[in-house]
């Protein structure tokens, strides 16, 4: 079983950045399919960013695109989501959600994956 535990949440600014880790561990990491979600209040979750197992293929919610970037170090089983020009519709909980082992490919969709960090906070004033 894997397990997730994000980081790096917080308060900031419009127009601020954070950086958001997952770190995974119970499983292997590498072989995995690797997602960020975000669930802003009063609405559903919904995929920001999402790495296929190598990092050498990505997907951004329109939303997004241009100031998120996810990445990954394998040899290290943690992912990133290094976020900028943050702005209050960016707020909500972030969640890390890892593949079924073997999932090599990019997926951007809830069912799709198999397991879930508890999440963390992310609040932008403006």
């Amino acid at each position: 079983q894997v397990q997730l535990v994000e980081s790096g949440g917080g308060w900031v600014q419009a127009g601020g950045s954070l950086t958001l880790a997952c770190a995974a561990s119970g499983g292997t990491f590498k072989n995995r399919a690797m997602g960020w979600f975000r669930q802003p209040p009063g609405k559903e979750r919904e995929c920001v960013a999402a790495s296929n197992w190598s990092g050498s293929n990505t997907e951004y919610a329109d939303a997004v695109k241009g100031r998120f970037t996810i990445s990954r170090d394998n040899a290290r089983n943690t992912v990133y989501l290094q976020m900028n020009s943050l702005q209050p519709e960016d707020t909500g909980v972030y969640v890390c959600a890892a593949g079924r082992l073997l999932s090599f490919s990019l997926y951007t969709i809830a069912r799709e994956y198999a397991h879930w960090g508890p999440g963390t906070q992310v609040t932008v004033s403006s």
